[in-house]
């Protein structure tokens, strides 16, 4: 009797292991994405006009949600069954002001050697029939532990502030009626994202007329200054005397 206790202990504490090792490496992976969403963030303020970023928000299933998600899916009950079949544990929200940002966004991800994109659900070209709109990627990328590479699924959700406000909104509604949406707030749920989705037009054709207007009356201010998060940075004389090194060089 005490040892069969002691083997269950000994059991416990394996499984306990294996989890913690299975969760962190989805831990790293988001720390991993974000780090590149961040590098793209600061690239952007620092040497374009115009950032696509507005936030990015990432979150970790809890173990007891993923496992109500495999009863739910019929999934076997092990590790290797729920790291091939349940590809979202990880996720990460990246919300823009338009639409395009959303391609923008996408296509600079795909670039990066280390992500490899597994699937792409589209559903601005393709709403779901409540008129939900976003663009969905499965991605996967490596993670390195002190044993191997683990290559781990992170799922990556772009959309449009206008797009995150009303499935957030939608969200709220879906679980406060319990699952069960009266049929009259179904129709004007989706009454509201045909709005939303004309709101984001109409914004990204103004955008797209501000930028016309910017180019034809651009300045390309001070040279001899840096602005780095709002504050100007006088540039010393020594590093401004390069440049006439380079031309005497160049000739």
């Amino acid at each position: 009797m005490e040892k069969q206790k002691i083997d269950t202990n000994q059991m416990l504490i394996t499984l306990k292991k294996e989890m913690m090792r299975f969760m962190l490496t989805y831990k790293f992976a988001l720390e991993e994405i974000n780090t590149k969403i961040d590098i793209l963030t600061q690239e952007f303020q620092y040497f374009h006009d115009y950032n696509p970023i507005e936030h990015a928000k990432s979150r970790l299933k809890s173990p007891e949600s993923i496992l109500k998600k495999v009863e739910r899916k019929g999934y076997d009950f092990t590790l290797n069954s729920i790291q091939e079949n349940i590809r979202d544990i990880a996720g990460v929200r990246i919300t823009c002001s338009f639409i395009t940002d959303i391609y923008e966004i996408k296509n600079m991800l795909a670039k990066q050697k280390d992500i490899t994109i597994i699937e792409c659900k589209d559903y601005i070209k393709d709403p779901k029939p409540n008129g939900y709109q976003s663009m969905h990627l499965i991605v996967q990328i490596p993670v390195f532990m002190s044993d191997g590479e683990e290559k781990v699924f992170v799922e990556i959700q772009i959309r449009t502030i206008a797009m995150d406000f009303w499935a957030s909104l939608e969200h709220k509604i879906y679980y406060k009626y319990d699952k069960e949406i009266p049929e009259q707030m179904k129709i004007e749920l989706s009454e509201a994202a045909v709005t939303a989705a004309q709101l984001d037009r109409k914004m990204e054709s103004i955008h797209l007329e501000m930028n016309k207007l910017k180019e034809l009356s651009k300045e390309e201010g001070n040279p001899e200054e840096l602005l780095i998060q709002n504050e100007r940075f006088r540039l010393p004389a020594k590093f401004l005397n390069m440049k006439k090194i380079f031309e005497e060089e160049g000739t």
